[in-house]
């Protein structure tokens, strides 16, 4: 048997309808998309009927993105597929950590909520940008980074992306350097600069917000973003530390491939992880999950 790992969407995958195939065809997807109807009303009208700009709220998309990731893995593991390891890409990695029985489903949707409740708030409080820089190497684009008071590379997705959070006043300049070396720059459409010192406040506060939650040790392998190694017994940390600090994407994947992972499964909304998956090792299997079509086809 293969080794196989799920892995759970982030923010910027989101899209108008997402889950709503999910919430037809899998009554495990249904009761996920149910719970985060009680605590938080209004939820499955924004997945399944909201606007693109209504989503693009991080106050919204969080939950939203969340709750589809984690109804698509309930999916997947009602057809009897289950993974050997889990990572999940920034808020993924909240969805991966309560699918690998960290806390309850009910908790880690509140959890996700306040995390964007703070996160929005920094974001308000500390104007940034961001921008995706491709066709160069991370350490040229942490050299253009180096050259700016408020630039950070963030999100290391792949030995030819690399993402980049900077103050709002100096991201077009950096755009602009980044072409100058040959490289690509794409600027994202984010609400804050996210996993950048421009979010310590919210990082701050998550750990306060956690000091008195009680968390179990994960049922399965999980993969922090922060150090790109499975969670120790420090799982507070590792979960308030990663909204400050970069994802380590392309080391994720290629620590879960060391370890055996053969197929990987993307859980959730969009295709963004696979692609990504198949530029870091194009030998492993890469497929996404976020429709009755994916599941159908799920062997």
């Amino acid at each position: 048997m293969k080794k196989t790992a799920f892995v759970f969407s982030g923010q910027g995958a989101q899209y108008p309808g997402m889950g709503k195939e999910l919430y037809e065809c899998s009554p495990a997807a249904k009761a996920v998309f149910d719970m985060a109807e009680e605590i938080r009303p209004g939820t499955l009208k924004q997945c399944f009927e909201g606007t693109k700009e209504e989503l693009s709220v991080t106050i919204n998309t969080q939950p939203c993105v969340f709750i589809t990731d984690l109804a698509a893995a309930a999916a997947v593991a009602e057809k009897g597929v289950r993974p050997d390891f889990v990572a999940g890409f920034s808020l993924g990695e909240i969805a991966a950590v309560a699918f690998a029985g960290v806390l309850s489903y009910e908790d880690a949707f509140k959890l996700v909520c306040k995390r964007a409740e703070l996160m929005d708030k920094a974001a308000n409080e500390n104007p940034g940008a961001m921008a995706a820089v491709m066709k160069i190497t991370p350490e040229k684009t942490e050299e253009i980074c180096s050259r700016f008071k408020k630039a950070y590379p963030v999100n290391y997705n792949s030995p030819a992306q690399t993402v980049v959070a900077a103050d709002v006043n100096e991201i077009d300049e950096l755009c602009s350097m980044v072409k100058a070396e040959k490289g690509k720059a794409v600027k994202l459409a984010v609400s804050g600069a996210f996993h950048s010192p421009f979010m310590d406040s919210a990082s701050e506060a998550m750990a306060e917000y956690l000091a008195d939650k009680e968390l179990k040790a994960p049922e399965i392998p999980v993969y922090a973003n922060l150090t790109a190694e499975p969670y120790s017994d420090d799982i507070k940390k590792l979960i308030s530390m990663q909204i400050n600090h970069p994802v380590r994407w392309q080391k994720t994947v290629e620590n879960m491939i060391s370890q055996g992972a053969e197929r990987f499964i993307e859980v959730g909304v969009g295709k963004t992880l696979t692609g990504l998956i198949k530029k870091i090792n194009a030998d492993v299997e890469a497929v996404n999950i976020e429709n009755k079509e994916g599941l159908d086809a799920l062997e």
